[in-house]
């Protein structure tokens, strides 16, 4: 668990003209799981690599969000020419490391810290049309999920008058 100060320290940290950030709003609008996606360069190897990084809300853990949001990033990497994810995470973190194993990932341990390493597939026309597919429906869901809670606001609203 992060405190507030290393949270600090690390959105001071962003990058909005090269990183991505990604989230799954419960139907509150409450983000509850958000993915970053900091693209490094080449880093001496000559092919262009990206970390990941996941948080899910503890009370959210166990739904495939953290899985959903790194699929997600894996794809919007590849269809920008990146080659492979590099994930660190504490060695106790199960949940991050199965997620990284089943796309592949050679993990190397460290004592409490891992690296996984994920190569990507190269970019495709069904790529391209499959992250267009999941941004309309993301979209759509946003959409759906911000009518709703109007609608709530409404009649909580009108059934305290």
């Amino acid at each position: 668990m992060a405190n507030d100060m290393q949270i600090g320290h690390y959105v001071d940290r962003l990058d909005f003209e090269r990183d991505e950030l990604f989230g799954v709003f419960n139907r509150r609008l409450e983000l509850v799981a958000m993915a970053h996606l900091a693209c490094l360069g080449t880093e001496g190897t000559g092919r262009p690599a990206a970390e990941f990084g996941v948080s899910v809300l503890p009370q959210m853990r166990g739904r495939g969000y953290g899985e959903r949001l790194f699929d997600h990033a894996a794809l919007h990497a590849r269809n920008r020419g990146i080659d492979s994810l590099l994930v660190h995470a504490l060695s106790e973190n199960t949940a991050m490391l199965r997620i990284v194993r089943n796309a592949g990932a050679v993990i190397e341990r460290d004592g409490p810290e891992s690296q996984a390493m994920v190569k990507l597939a190269p970019d495709s026309l069904a790529s391209h049309v499959e992250a267009l597919v999941e941004d309309r429906v993301a979209d759509l869901d946003y959409r759906l999920k911000r009518h709703a809670h109007r609608v709530d606001d409404l009649f909580s609203g009108l059934s305290k008058r």
